[in-house]
């Protein structure tokens, strides 16, 4: 954690880019499904509203674009130190839909994770609280690589854990941009990405898994910042994360949110289940 700043009203009442949406399931009805929609068009599948369904953020086949803005990529080549600087702030508030947001500069090492492969939330920590699913007899899959970037106790009965999403895949990365950053990097630049994040608390029904906690998830969609993510994975070296974290589209409480950057100020620790 570097630092917080106030909640702040951000975002435009029509034509933003990125918002947060519902859609009925096609098949047989079924509970809507929470949506991350960017131009209109659904990106990532979110948890569920039940709060006891696992904690989610699948790829859609209709997440194409990313986000990121020419107008202030000179300022994020190095660290930003200001969560409150109000030129980033706005320039990225005019992508997203009208709400509040709690505006968070993080320090963070992300570790690129591979679904399925070794460190994947879904294969390891949510199949110990959730098991697997019940109908597909597998766990829950992204459908993205994605990143990891920390994790610490709420209390005895509650974990937090951050991921870092990209809009579309590393895959799709440009080599020699990754590449230039790589070279920053190794010269002590620290550079800055931009997100939307969610909070989502997700407790699950008794009797599910070995480890029945709550999993708060602190999910960071990458708005700019897609090749920096890419190189600090490789290098290992640290980025500073500018966080816009909606407010009123995120699962937890007032409560809970308020508790939010002195859990991100704790030191990383991995959840100890006794299993």
């Amino acid at each position: 954690m570097i630092r917080t700043g106030d909640p702040r009203r951000l975002g435009v009442a029509s034509e933003a880019r990125l918002r947060f949406g519902t859609e009925l399931q096609k098949l047989g009805g079924g509970p809507r499904r929470r949506l991350l929609m960017v131009d209109d068009e659904p990106a990532f599948e979110l948890s569920f509203y039940c709060g006891t369904c696992p904690l989610l953020f699948r790829r859609l086949e209709t997440a194409r674009e990313k986000l990121s803005l020419e107008g202030v990529r000179e300022r994020l080549t190095g660290p930003l130190e200001d969560p409150e600087d109000g030129g980033v702030i706005d320039a990225f508030g005019a992508l997203l839909p009208e709400g509040e947001y709690l505006p968070l500069l993080l320090s963070v090492e992300p570790r690129l994770i591979i679904p399925g492969k070794e460190g994947d939330y879904f294969s390891d920590e949510q199949v110990t609280t959730w098991g697997i699913d019940q109908f597909w007899g597998l766990p829950e899959y992204p459908h993205t690589p994605y990143y990891r970037t920390f994790e610490t106790a709420v209390d005895a009965g509650a974990h937090l854990y951050e991921f870092v999403v990209p809009m579309v895949p590393p895959t799709w990365n440009e080599r020699e941009r990754v590449e230039e950053y790589i070279a920053l990097m190794e010269r002590g630049t620290v550079p800055t990405a931009v997100a939307v994040s969610t909070l989502d608390v997700c407790r699950p029904s008794l009797g599910l898994g070995d480890d029945p906690s709550a999993h708060w998830g602190l999910t960071h969609f990458l708005l700019d910042g897609h090749h920096k993510l890419e190189a600090a994975a490789t290098t290992g070296r640290p980025v500073r994360l500018l966080s816009l974290l909606t407010l009123g589209e995120s699962l937890a409480g007032a409560d809970d949110r308020a508790r939010l950057p002195a859990l991100r100020a704790q030191p990383r620790a991995a959840r100890a289940t006794g299993t």
